[in-house]
């Protein structure tokens, strides 16, 4: 999300439902898991063939299939023949650019989300596209590299009086994005954070490379809220769906859902307007440096006015000039060009100047 990839492009013309990896190849290979389980077991494992898959497709117990990968564009068709996925959703998999959005299928539900996460090390939000197939006892999900914010999902899962172990795949499918949603607070909590101190560092003394840091800043904004803008529609647009893939039950956990998406939204947008903010105070802390050296250089021109004029009376070449020859002449001018300086400065402070 920081930086601006070069992405493969789609090419044109090709037919709706064709296949072809758009985006950034961000795993070695590509990886499976499974996990399969109902209220009394689960069993987890990491699959090398997609066919392996099959087995979990009309089970009465519930099965997650996570791909992690996406440029392997034959595990993606593979998968979508097995599970008789429509290749529109397929192609919306591999297009990795696409908007957060949802799509009834009839048989499926497909969701689209980014993953967003904070890289502490770099200073720099990280975003992927996460995508989710809900069918009737299972839910894939697909994202272009190893690791997630899922872990506690995970964890969840190996408890048999977890309520994840007595629901369905859509009350998955809803814990998906509820993790997803949490984690949007966690990196705006972090931005917020560097938000704060960027702002004492413009406010006391802003450097060279603070004006990138402001600009490289308003651009992960601008992509986060790209990012999480759509999710509303999308959750709002969930709450109206009329499938049975969707328990009725579960309807209060996404109006909270809503919520919390609103609360993103609302955040999003306050710190988009404090980096705007920040951008015009920089210009003033600047204007304002500049306008203190400007003051400091015209004093001691405005000082040195009337020194530079006696100095220049005096240093005219006549034989007539009075006190040209007086003995006292030199220690005189001298006084008169100090108590010129000392008055001038009494001046510039009782006008509060200085």
């Amino acid at each position: 999300m920081a930086r601006n990839h070069r992405r493969k492009a789609k090419q044109v013309g090709l037919p709706p439902g064709t296949l072809v990896h758009v985006g950034e190849k961000k795993a070695e290979q590509v990886r499976i898991t499974v996990i399969d389980y109902d209220a009394a077991a689960i069993q987890r494992k990491t699959v090398s063939q997609t066919k392996q898959c099959l087995p979990f497709k009309e089970t009465a117990t519930v099965t997650w299939i996570n791909i992690d990968g996406l440029h392997d564009v034959k595990v993606v068709e593979d998968i979508g023949r097995l599970f008789d996925l429509h290749p529109l959703i397929l192609e919306d998999i591999l297009h990795t650019n696409q908007r957060p959005k949802i799509e009834n299928h009839e048989r499926h539900l497909f969701v689209v989300m980014r993953m967003i996460r904070f890289d502490d090390e770099t200073g720099r939000i990280l975003s992927e596209q996460f995508s989710m197939v809900l069918g009737e006892h299972y839910l894939i999900t697909f994202q272009e590299c190893v690791g997630d914010v899922f872990e506690p999902i995970r964890q969840r899962l190996g408890d048999p009086q977890s309520r994840l172990r007595k629901n369905g795949p859509d009350y998955l499918l809803y814990r998906l994005m509820d993790s997803l949603v949490d984690h949007y607070f966690v990196v705006l909590e972090k931005v917020g954070d560097r938000i704060e101190a960027l702002q004492e560092e413009v406010a006391r003394d802003p450097a060279e490379g603070t004006l990138q840091n402001i600009h490289r800043m308003r651009r992960e904004m601008i992509s986060f809220r790209r990012a999480v803008w759509p999710v509303r529609d999308l959750i709002s647009s969930l709450q109206r769906q009329e499938t049975p893939l969707l328990s009725e039950a579960y309807q209060v956990f996404f109006n909270d859902l809503y919520d919390h998406i609103v609360r993103v939204v609302d955040t999003t947008e306050s710190y988009r307007e404090m980096i705007s903010g920040m951008l015009d105070l920089y210009m003033s802390s600047i204007s304002n440096k500049m306008n203190a050296v400007m003051k400091v250089l015209t004093i001691i021109a405005t000082i040195f006015i009337p020194l530079t004029f006696i100095a220049g009376v005096y240093g005219m070449n006549f034989d007539t000039m009075p006190e040209l020859h007086w003995r006292w002449g030199y220690a005189t001018i001298w006084g008169i060009m100090g108590a010129v300086f000392i008055a001038m400065l009494f001046y510039f402070k009782r006008k509060k100047w200085l």
